[in-house]
This record gives C-alpha cells, structure tokens and sequence, in this order.
C-alpha cells in the first residue's frame, strides 16, 4: 500500500514504538493523527515534528478501552483529514510482576491491562471499519509481543493479554476482508523509556541479557519495530492474519 496522501490513527502515537510509527509514516506523506491518554506534552512534539515534514497531524486524547472515545477519535480523524486508511494500534500497558509472584497480581492489574490492551485494538478496529472501507480499504496493525507467544514478560496478566492480541489479530483479519488486512508485529525487549522506568536499576543488566541471547547480538529500539510495522503496511497486499515477530532473533536461541 502507497500511503502518500494516506490518513492514520497511531494509539500510543506520541511515546517510543507509536512516536516512531508516527513519524516514519509521515515522512511517506502519510497524515497521522497522534493519540494520547497521559502524554499529552509528548504527543503535541511529535504532532510539531510532523507538520514540519508538510502533512497534516493532529493531537487526540482518548482512552481506548472506552467505546466513546475511540468513535469519537476516529470521527475525529474523519472530519479532519477527510478519509481514514490506517489504525495502528499500539497503545499498551502493564504491571511490573515477577511472574511467580501470583499474590501480587490484583483484579485491578487485569481489568487496566486486559482493557487497554485486548479490548482498546477491538473497540479502535470497530469503530474504524466503516470509514476504512468507505475510503476503498486499507490496513490495521496491532502491536503484539513476543510475551504473546513465549509467555515471558512484564507480568502474567500483560503475556495473556498479548496472547489474546494475536487471538484477535487473525479474527479481525478474517471478519474484516476483503477491504481491510489485519496484522501483527511482536517485537521483544525494546531498548526504550517504558522498559528503563519498568525496570528501574535493573535495566542495563536485563539488556545485556536479552541481547546475549538474541542471535543478531541486539534488542530492538523504536525504530526497529516502527520499520516492522511499516514493512506490513507497505509489503505485499495480499498479506493479512499474521504475526511478524521483531526480537533480534531470540526465539532461535538455543
């Protein structure tokens, strides 16, 4: 797909994977607008960034577990570039929990992470159907995790979540055809703000261990996952249901 003269919604738009989205996109002529639900200083920034590279931005807030919200912001997206053609959904969250800490986990943790990360890209993809196809079609990308497929991460209830992710990217890609192809990346440890303020003091030795262990010798960054998504959007058209794991090669390990 061309995405010159194209419209976009990047959930998560102005932070790490959904900033760098952003701005690879609009740097291909791609108008995008920039979702936020807390950062809204960073989001304004990368809206700044990519008007200077002449397309069209805009700023949204919105909670993407809430149903309201997210019509609302693609109307919004509508009525300001005129059509809509692209949904990257990478808006997510997570608690910091040792996985074997099972007494940790409150029923708070999954409803937060289960709403924004499985129902937000089911609410978002809804309420962008109609206008995709009303545009002629177009892509949706859901940003998924290795922890989706290896169960090792941030905490149980963020691995299930993206294991439901994945779940739900090959349901929408079969409902939403033949307009619409649905896909997913699943990138791995990502050398970024999230992870250093998860992580805290532990972060430089945990990324030293994910990159011994990848067999490219290096943990992906923003960009790295930006270019995956956009490989999906710009590839072949008649790719649609599946999974591009982005982790360095850490899944063939031995």
């Amino acid at each position: 797909m061309d995405v010159m003269g194209k419209s976009a919604i990047v959930t998560g738009g102005g932070t790490g994977v959904g900033r760098a989205t952003s701005l690879k996109l609009a740097k291909l002529g791609c108008n995008v607008l920039v979702n936020y639900s807390r950062s809204q200083t960073q989001a304004e920034e990368t809206v700044a960034e990519i008007e200077k590279l002449g397309v069209k931005a805009i700023a949204w807030k919105a909670d993407v577990s809430n149903d309201a919200d997210c019509k609302a912001m693609v109307q919004g997206a509508v009525e300001t570039f005129g059509q809509l053609h692209l949904l990257i959904n990478n808006a997510g969250t997570t608690r910091f929990i040792r996985d074997f800490k099972l007494d940790e986990v409150k029923d708070e943790d999954w409803d937060q992470v289960l709403n924004v990360n499985l129902k937000g890209p089911f609410l978002c993809a809804r309420a962008a159907r109609d206008p995709i196809n009303e545009a002629g079609g177009g892509v949706i990308i859901n940003v998924a995790s290795s922890s989706g497929i290896n169960a090792v991460g941030s905490s149980i209830p963020y691995c299930a979540s993206k294991a439901a992710l994945i779940n739900l990217n090959t349901s929408l890609a079969r409902v939403l055809a033949p307009k619409i192809r649905v896909n997913a990346v699943a990138p791995s440890f990502i050398d970024g703000d999230w992870l250093k303020k998860g992580f805290g003091k532990n972060y430089a030795k945990l990324k030293a261990a994910n990159e011994e262990r990848t067999v490219l010798g290096k943990v992906s960054t923003p960009d790295d996952v930006a270019d995956a998504i956009l490989s999906l959007i710009t590839g072949s058209d008649l790719v649609t249901g599946q999974v591009l794991v982005c982790d360095g090669g850490r899944s063939l390990a031995p």
